[in-house]
């Protein structure tokens, strides 16, 4: 089973996507990008990452940034989860080298059909 983190300091939204995503992944939350840092840093290579960029201690940008610029994990697709709705916050995610963008609100079924999608690349 694909694991996915999940990284988002509400809650509300980790939960609601651990009871849409578990039937078909294994999903993994945390609340900040500090905090899903470590846990990476402990081993744990997800299969996806989705994160928020409005975080305290380290935000969704500086998430990427660690991510796509480290050995081990740079090839691990990343998919902001965002209520910022700005096209440069889109094109910046995108540069920084994730694959996709998705604004909240959002609708859980075309969350999953982005995650199938960029699994299956």
């Amino acid at each position: 089973m694909k694991k996915i983190l999940v990284v988002d300091d509400k809650s509300s939204i980790s939960k609601l996507i651990v009871q849409f995503l578990s039937t078909d992944f294994d999903v993994e939350t945390k609340e900040d990008g500090l905090q899903a840092l470590t846990w990476l840093q402990e081993g744990n290579i997800p299969d996806l990452i989705l994160t928020d960029l409005q975080m305290p201690n380290l935000d969704g940008f500086e998430l990427i940034e660690h991510v796509k610029s480290s050995g081990y994990f740079k090839d691990v697709p990343m998919i902001v989860l965002s209520s910022l709705d700005s096209s440069s916050d889109r094109i910046k995610c995108l540069k920084m080298g994730a694959e996709d963008y998705l604004v909240k609100p959002f609708n859980p079924e075309e969350l999953l059909i982005r995650i199938e999608r960029v699994l299956n690349r």
